[in-house]
């Protein structure tokens, strides 16, 4: 079975190519298709397959200015060639939807979110812009819209990755879909000792303005509690500027500094409205409970009470009040990495697996083929 996987961009290991790094180990034979690659941004198990970047990746500073060119990425999409493949799985939060697939192939679109710099957060992003942009965005995003619209429908069949996404594409596309969250590798993560455990609490990921990481600092420089902030991003520089005495601001670091602040803060604190959100999975595998804003897909994934607490407005006073609110609950690190493991990696594998399958299985004169599992689903079964 010829299997094609299509991502929007390949600059970095992120939440979207976590999924792609999942996809590969369920189809190993598949070749990925992309607007823009990157190669040391990636990890070795992508970097194993054939991947085929669209003309976008050819374009002057295409590797940093590449959403630039989002107005061309429709066009982009539409030039790839998918003849002869019988599968076609696109991973979608910027355009990769869009491709024209084989008309006997099933195309899976595995949604991450719909575009939200033209959908949900248009007015957000557009506030935030610089002049041109902001002059520009009404008519680049009002045909973008249409042909976002119009190409849902070269899809079989919407994979939402969480609830949230699920509204969105209802919403938007008018399409039913099925969630399967993404795959998170819980295993990779454990719970310090008591005596191990540190007195600061933890903002990670990437430092967005849709995360509201100004927003956590200035809670903890008004709290004069300790955080550590780990991650890169456009907003670092603002960050670090924001930052008082108590906030200690890390920038980007490698796994085991994540792996080691995960398992020994307080809490997790995470500001901003998610479409899944990995990270705060990733805490709680670490048996740390999470303070999250009560929108989104943390709403998901935390579980008041047990693996955290929420609070309901985006202000300092909220976060600061959640925070003494969850002095109040138990902290049980074994119930929380209990809770974290409905979300790893073998669910995705099995749920994706047998939504394609079932696919395929109704598509007349299609052979129908499981994917090949990872060795340790194997082990597992």
């Amino acid at each position: 079975m010829k299997v094609a996987i299509i991502h929007y961009w390949l600059v970095g290991m992120r939440g979207g190519e976590k999924v792609v790094e999942a996809l590969c180990e369920m189809y190993p034979q598949a070749d990925i298709y992309t607007h823009v690659y990157v190669p040391e941004m990636v990890s070795a198990r992508i970097r194993q397959h054939r991947i085929i970047p669209s003309f976008i990746n050819s374009l002057p500073r295409a590797a940093k200015m590449y959403k630039t060119y989002l107005p061309l990425m429709p066009l982009a999409l539409e030039q790839l060639d998918l003849r002869g493949y019988d599968l076609v799985i696109s991973s979608e939060s910027g355009p990769a939807k869009g491709v024209i697939p084989p008309s006997d192939a099933v195309h899976v679109c595995y949604c991450h979110t719909p575009m939200r710099y033209i959908w949900n957060m248009y007015h957000d992003y557009r506030d935030g812009a610089g002049r041109l942009t902001r002059m520009m965005m009404p008519p680049l995003s009002h045909y973008l819209r249409m042909w976002d619209v119009s190409s849902a429908n070269r899809v079989d069949s919407f994979v939402a990755n969480s609830e949230t996404v699920a509204r969105r594409i209802r919403r938007y596309y008018g399409a039913d879909s099925v969630v399967i969250h993404p795959p998170v590798d819980t295993d990779a993560y454990s719970p310090a000792a008591p005596s191990e455990l540190g007195d600061h609490y933890l903002m990670a990921g990437e430092l967005v303005s849709y995360k509201r990481p100004d927003l956590a600092v200035r809670a903890f420089n008004d709290m004069k509690l300790k955080l550590v902030v780990i991650g890169g991003g456009e907003m670092l520089d603002e960050v670090r500027r924001l930052a008082g005495p108590t906030v200690t601001v890390l920038g980007s670091q490698p796994f085991d500094v994540l792996k080691q602040h995960y398992a020994q803060c307080r809490a997790l604190i995470f500001p901003g409205e998610e479409d899944f959100g990995m990270v705060p999975v990733e805490a709680m595998a670490s048996g740390r409970p999470v303070v999250a804003f009560g929108k989104g897909g943390a709403t998901e994934t935390v579980a008041e009470g047990v693996s955290g607490v929420f609070f309901a407005e985006q202000t300092m006073e909220a976060i600061s009040a959640a925070v003494k609110r969850l002095d109040e609950i138990k902290i049980d690190p074994k119930a929380i990495t209990e809770h974290a493991r409905r979300f790893g990696r073998q669910q995705f594998f099995e749920k994706m697996g047998r939504h394609i399958d079932g696919l395929l299985a109704r598509k007349p004169g299609q052979r129908i083929a499981a994917p090949l599992a990872p060795a340790e689903l194997v082990e597992r079964i």
